[in-house]
């Protein structure tokens, strides 16, 4: 996750015009991004960011793009183009003039904070800023930038299309000090789905507070983004001279978590950080801190991170999380979203084909995720709208650990024989009730190729594959109830742990 850097291009529309030349010949070769990376023998992810405009190529990876696609010299026209003619003063003026066209400002400190609590990410930074030009400056340019599958630009592009941050969820706040007494003004500049810009203004209802040619000042904005916005990372882009840079990441310590860093730079590819990031625990909480001094303009230093969810995830000490806790902390939408309640939208294919993929490479994710905080003894399954994605995307996992995959599944056939079983649903984990489903049911779904076939499902299988097809349909197994059966506390429910009895 970024801010003040985001998954956006550095350099623009001519960044946009080598990942545009990248992808029209990657395409016209007949290869998949996985296929071109192992070609070039590179990460598919670092092969998507390039693609997408999200990193900027290295020298070495143009020759082995050249290389892998026999191509003719398109591409090193348009990688001379898009940044070779671009010297480094060129880059240190748009940096400069992307904070403020008032003067010239230098980063004496920056420091980053990320916390999380109760579902939401809080982001705090800090900077000493030096103005070094000429004409006092009353306007600083932030960027917030969310990316929750970083490696997979569209699939960010359709769950933020859908879903998009709020002004009101980011609930932004700046002020000009150290002790938070001048609040700053702000303005918006830019308002996407998952990307803003806002000018902060030096000045807010206690005057005006400017700084001047040859001072140095502390600004502090912090603001909150939702989990369901936000992916297992945290970016810091060096737009601006800076002479010291530090990272802090604090979370519950029960998540038991590890984390690593990556340095790109305009020249190199990724590559660990120089120095290990130090990491301790204080008072329930999980910390990691890294600093380093006189990072280069145009760095990136991201930090990612792995969470070890135990069966009990807690946010503070001594607090146990509910079921339907541990299933929000994991990305599963809830009860009280609308997107629950809607008719999933269909895949048009095979032309979507990629979009399906993408989504079914985003359940299985999220269902593997799942398995690490319960065990499901009867079989499990989840739809494309849990995880906030709104299309006709389903999977169940049997018993036996066969995978199935539905893309616009519709049942066509209900046997007569009706079994009731308690069910649970992974958005209101904390309950289960008895539902009345088919023992046998016949799907009729959509292939990628775009062909339609029917499959009869039985069973434990048939009930789980219902089960989703009604998410697909907004509706939840509560909706299946007969009048005057209670859901029962999931305490309650001696299945846990068992399969069903059908």
């Amino acid at each position: 996750m970024a801010d003040d850097l985001g998954s956006q291009p550095d350099e623009g529309e001519s960044t946009g015009a080598f990942s545009r030349a990248f992808s029209d010949i990657r395409q016209r070769r007949g290869l998949s991004r996985n296929a071109l990376a192992k070609l070039m023998n590179y990460s598919r992810s670092y092969v998507s960011k390039v693609e997408s405009g999200a990193e900027r190529p290295s020298r070495n990876f143009l020759s082995s793009a050249e290389r892998a696609m026999n191509d003719n010299g398109t591409l090193r026209r348009a990688y001379a183009e898009s940044f070779e003619n671009r010297t480094d003063d060129l880059h240190l003026r748009e940096a400069a003039e992307m904070v403020t066209d008032d003067g010239t400002i230098q980063v004496l400190r920056e420091e980053s904070a990320l916390r999380y609590d109760n579902r939401v990410y809080r982001l705090n930074q800090r900077r000493l800023l030096l103005n070094n030009g000429t004409r006092p400056i009353d306007r600083y340019l932030i960027r917030i930038a969310v990316g929750k599958f970083p490696d997979d630009p569209k699939l960010c592009d359709l769950l933020y299309s859908q879903n998009p941050v709020t002004w009101d969820e980011l609930d932004l706040r700046a002020w000009r000090g150290t002790e938070r007494t001048k609040p700053m003004r702000w303005a918006v500049h830019h308002d996407k789905p998952d990307f803003k810009e806002v000018w902060l203004r030096f000045g807010g209802d206690n005057g005006h507070f400017p700084l001047y040619p040859g001072e140095s000042g502390w600004i502090e904005y912090e603001y909150t983004v939702d989990e369901q916005h936000w992916g297992d990372w945290y970016q810091r882009t060096i737009r601006l001279p800076t002479r010291h840079l530090s990272i802090r990441l604090d979370f519950p310590a029960a998540f038991d978590m590890t984390a690593w860093g990556l340095y790109t730079s305009m020249w190199n590819d990724a590559m660990p950080f120089a120095t290990p990031i130090q990491s301790f625990t204080e008072n329930g909480r999980q910390i990691f801190l890294w600093a380093t001094d006189n990072p280069p303009v145009g760095s990136r230093y991201r930090v990612e991170w792995k969470v070890v969810y135990s069966p009990h995830p807690v946010d503070e000490p001594g607090q146990s999380a509910r079921p339907s806790q541990n299933m929000k902390a994991l990305g599963i939408r809830q009860r009280d979203d609308d997107i629950l309640r809607r008719r999933a939208r269909e895949f048009e294919l095979p032309l979507e084909r990629n979009d399906a993929e993408r989504t079914i490479s985003e359940l299985r994710s999220a269902l593997n995720r799942v398995a690490l905080a319960h065990v499901f003894a009867k079989g499990s399954s989840i739809s494309a709208q849990q995880i906030g994605i709104d299309r006709a995307a389903a999977i169940v996992r049997s018993v036996e650990g066969e995978m199935i995959e539905l893309l616009n599944p519709r049942i066509i056939r209900f046997s007569d024989q009706i079994d009731e079983q308690y069910e649970g649903c992974l958005s209101f984990f904390d309950v289960r009730g008895v539902v009345p489903r088919a023992l046998h049911v016949e799907v009729v779904h959509t292939n990628l190729d775009g062909s339609h076939r029917i499959t009869v499902f039985e069973r434990a299988v048939a009930r789980l594959v219902a089960h989703e097809v009604d998410h697909l349909n907004g509706l939840l197994y509560t909706d299946r109830m007969v009048e005057g059966a209670h859901l029962i506390p999931v305490e309650q429910y001696d299945g846990v742990g068992k399969k069903w009895e059908i």
